[in-house]
């Protein structure tokens, strides 16, 4: 007789499709695209440093750069289950990743207490407060680089409707 409800969580839930990557506002597309590149390997870890210094100066690019991988430190270890993700180049948007975006992008936005509902459904409990600071941190530098007009230069990104 089979079960209805298996004793382990199935790892597989968070891939499946949601939604389309380009259907996402810049910030949460931003998470996800740097999720699925640092979980590409080193060597894309190396590329994500090298774009970090060259767009934000060596010195903020490596505090963004240990940020990613503090934060993807604690989504893997801390994880209630495997953290799924699409490859890199795929234009689907799995369960995961869509919470993972939209903590990042909460987190960025000061809500703190959706970001924690976010973080909450992937993490364990005692280390969301740190993950939330990272996903604060690295939302930010998210919505610089990809909303048209980045804050760093003073301007303010047209809000979606």
């Amino acid at each position: 007789m089979s079960r209805l409800i298996p004793d382990m969580p199935n790892p597989s839930r968070g891939g499946a499709p949601v939604g389309h990557l380009a259907e996402l506002p810049d910030v949460e597309r931003g998470a996800v695209l740097f999720l699925r590149k640092w979980c590409s390997g080193e060597a894309a870890r190396t590329t994500i440093a090298l774009d970090f210094a060259r767009v934000f100066g060596a010195a903020h690019g490596s505090d963004l750069t240990m940020a990613l991988d503090d934060l993807m430190h604690l989504m893997l270890c801390q994880a209630r289950r495997p953290l799924m993700h699409h490859a890199d180049g795929c234009t689907c948007l799995g369960g995961d990743e869509s919470a993972f975006a939209q903590m990042v992008a909460a987190a960025a936005s000061g809500d703190a207490e959706d970001a924690t509902l976010f973080a909450l459904t992937l993490i364990a409990g005692p280390a969301v407060p740190r993950t939330i600071v990272l996903a604060e941190q690295l939302g930010l530098a998210y919505a610089d680089i990809f909303s048209p007009l980045p804050r760093r230069f003073g301007f303010a990104a047209p809000r979606r409707h």
